[in-house]
């Protein structure tokens, strides 16, 4: 018989209506036997009392159902953001306020590197900068003569300099969409979307897949996850090739790895041939590696102006966006895959997006009926009340991107979209009253992986100058922590066995320094994370 270990904490909030608050939750190989007081196992058998987690507030692991596997391996490369971020090892790196402290940085940056070595930086985002656009003429400054990429922000876009730009041959005769030019019709070295950003990563080895799928990156994205309490998180667009799934098998088999990932593979081939990939990739599922989801890219980003809205467009009068996938292929995609038994996460920014994939998803369930799909659609930033009413009949669920209300909140109002549509953005009460099942997530490295940051979003909706944007899309933190332990997990489909503190259940927690139903609303995001248990194994922070 495997011993019994009955863990005390300060309170343990459950996460389970039926007892909702415990001080003491039993663990037997790995999982939950029972939650209650110090003898809530005595029926059991013999048990050991373990204190070490006496100071603490016991909650469900985190499950960050939308981020990406690179959110520890950026760091190899230069950051370039506005806002300040901690790397995996914990050190702060400032952010840059202004083109001169970005152009600066990366020159010093770039005294680092090799001749040979070109400089790649990442996190930038020029909407924050009240400055002419990034463009090669301000990077040629740095090194005419070194190639450099600046991926920015929402990994939609990109700027590179000249040397860059002839590496790839892009020039004032190139006619290819995401190629921006000035009024001279000269590349300005903004590049927009994949299309046009894959001849530049491919010379320069800017390699998403490697980012993803090397063992150093896996090791760090555990590190990032365990300091934002998170004990199940997405991969949510694999290259995974069928090396990359030894390795991650391997690492994620290790006695010590306290993680469970949920790769989503990327819809990058013809359907069927993802379809049947997905099927293969996941009967090699292991408790730790869930395999055999599909992610499938829609739009891009609003901040980038390359997300499909309908009307009445941008604020500023730019081109509606760019589809990375076109909307008869997404139709296509959606069919075969719906058809064939495999889950899917859409990528949806723009509300069009939304609409298109709406649709895709009632002709697929039309011709083919499955209770019990749970097809997420991610992001979600710009549904309104009837496309949230379409989503629930179709029995989909939504995965919105909370964290958008701080980080580009006041940038929709005055720049992209206009107040009306900011203020119902990652409308997460609309989502809720419309009977939609839903999570909330950081798309990390997009935004910082810390899913108590991100409750706090949808419960205070503030932006980064104290705004509150759309006051009646608040919802109260008992919800915003429901979307951050069952509700992440429905859209994976591991309620049955993780998201809640239950009997039967496994033991995953969160060890908290505060009790977030208690602190001040405000307060929420800086409740500390101690650290998690896997599987009933404790790992201090």
């Amino acid at each position: 018989m495997a011993p019994i270990t009955v863990f005390a904490a300060r309170e343990i909030l459950t996460m389970d209506p039926n007892r909702p608050r415990a001080s003491h939750v039993a663990v037997r190989d790995g999982e939950i036997l029972a939650v209650g007081g110090a003898d809530c196992a005595d029926a059991w058998g013999p048990v050991t009392h373990d204190d070490s987690l006496a100071h603490a507030v016991l909650m469900p692991g985190f499950v960050e159902g939308h981020a990406h596997l690179m959110a520890g391996a950026m760091w190899r490369y230069a950051y370039a953001g506005y806002h300040d971020r901690i790397d995996p090892d914990g050190t702060l790196w400032p952010g840059l306020t202004d083109l001169d402290a970005v152009i600066g940085g990366l020159r010093d940056y770039a005294g680092g590197l090799a001749p040979e070595e070109p400089l790649v930086g990442w996190g930038f985002d020029p909407i924050f900068l009240d400055e002419e656009r990034l463009s090669r003429r301000h990077l040629d400054l740095i090194d005419a003569e070194r190639p450099i990429a600046i991926i920015y922000s929402n990994f939609h876009l990109m700027c590179v300099n000249s040397a860059a730009l002839d590496l790839v041959g892009y020039d004032e005769t190139t006619n290819a969409e995401g190629v921006i030019k000035d009024d001279s019709g000269k590349p300005t070295g903004e590049l927009q979307e994949m299309a046009a950003m894959f001849p530049i990563m491919r010379r320069l080895g800017i390699d998403f897949r490697g980012l993803s799928q090397e063992e150093g990156a896996i090791r760090a994205y555990a590190q990032v996850a365990r300091r934002a309490g998170v004990t199940t998180v997405t991969d949510l667009f694999s290259q995974m090739e069928d090396a990359d799934l030894e390795v991650m098998l391997r690492v994620t088999g290790e006695a010590g790895f306290g993680l469970r990932i949920v790769p989503a593979l990327g819809a990058l081939e013809a359907p069927t041939t993802v379809a049947e990939r997905a099927r293969r990739i996941g009967l090699r599922s292991t408790d730790r590696l869930r395999l055999g989801a599909v992610k499938l890219m829609t739009d891009g980003a609003i901040q980038g102006w390359t997300a499909r809205v309908r009307s009445p467009g941008y604020v500023g009068g730019q081109p509606n966006g760019i589809w990375n996938t076109a909307p008869e292929q997404i139709h296509a995609l959606v069919m075969e895959l719906h058809r064939t038994g495999v889950q899917m996460h859409v990528h949806v920014n723009g509300d069009e997006a939304a609409e298109v994939t709406l649709d895709a998803m009632e002709a697929a369930l039309r011709a083919h009926p499955w209770q019990g799909h749970r097809h997420v659609l991610q992001h979600c930033q710009m549904m309104d009340r009837d496309l949230y009413r379409r989503a629930a009949e179709l029995g989909l669920c939504c995965n919105i991107f909370a964290n958008h209300i701080y980080y580009f909140g006041d940038q929709h109002v005055a720049l992209t979209i206009g107040r009306n549509r900011a203020e119902r953005m990652d409308a997460v009460r609309t989502a809720l009253d419309a009977g939609v099942p839903i999570a909330i997530h950081s798309d990390a490295p997009v935004t910082p992986m810390g899913p108590l940051f991100t409750a706090w979003c949808a419960v205070n909706r503030r932006t980064m100058s104290g705004e509150v944007l759309g006051e009646a899309q608040c919802i109260g933190v008992e919800e915003a922590l429901f979307a951050i332990t069952m509700g992440a997990a429905y859209t994976l489909k591991l309620d049955g066995e993780i998201g809640s503190i239950s009997v039967g259940k496994r033991a995953d927690f969160v060890a908290l320094g505060q009790n977030p139903v208690e602190v001040d609303t405000m307060a929420l995001k800086d409740v500390p994370v101690l650290g998690t248990v896997f599987g009933g194994q404790v790992q201090l922070l």
